[in-house]
């Protein structure tokens, strides 16, 4: 797992680098990128959030949250979010780095994306916890990268040009698409 590592870290920012960064967005926010398989056959887990949600019901997104008072650090954040949404537990995963934050539009979030390898998800008791998530998924890289593409979707009405990825039936937009998209780029 160290040479894993290494080659993983050096692609990636140092946490307090891309914290460093800031960007636009009042609320701190931060996500888990849970990364199995890693380097011989890479993917992602995600949360399909559940549809009576009152904000981003339904979609498909990275287990994380807002950084709450107790959290050392926004690593804590994303650490402890994965383990409230999913029951990935924090000792299980070994943060390597951090990608820039990402704003979001509508909710002014700044949201800033931590990259963790994880043992394989058949080897986890993932846990969808019933208040937020619908279900737990898993992506190959392979299969995001195949389903990328550039939508104009309509959000509350408004046509937005942005990337997207669709896999096995679910469409992966808006900052969960950035932020992956970044993450394909420097890997």
């Amino acid at each position: 797992m160290t040479n894993a590592r290494a080659g993983l870290g050096d692609r990636l920012l140092s946490a307090a680098d891309a914290v460093a960064l800031g960007g636009r967005g009042g609320t701190h926010a931060a996500v888990l990128l849970a990364l199995y398989g890693w380097p011989e056959q890479p993917g992602l887990i995600f949360t399909e959030r559940r549809a009576d949600l009152r904000r981003h019901a339904g979609e498909v997104s990275f287990p994380g949250g807002r950084r709450d008072p107790g959290d050392t650090d926004l690593t804590a954040t994303a650490l402890r979010e994965a383990d409230e949404e999913i029951a990935l537990d924090p000792a299980a995963v070994d943060v390597v780095g951090a990608l820039p934050p990402v704003s979001t539009f509508v909710t002014d979030y700044l949201v800033h994306p931590f990259v963790g390898l994880v043992p394989h998800p058949a080897e986890l008791d993932l846990q969808p916890n019933p208040t937020e998530v619908e279900t737990v998924l898993a992506f190959s890289l392979e299969l995001l990268r195949e389903g990328y593409e550039m939508r104009r979707l309509l959000r509350r009405g408004i046509p937005i040009h942005t990337p997207t990825y669709e896999v096995e039936g679910q469409l992966i937009w808006g900052a969960t698409a950035r932020i992956l998209g970044n993450l394909l780029d420097r890997i």
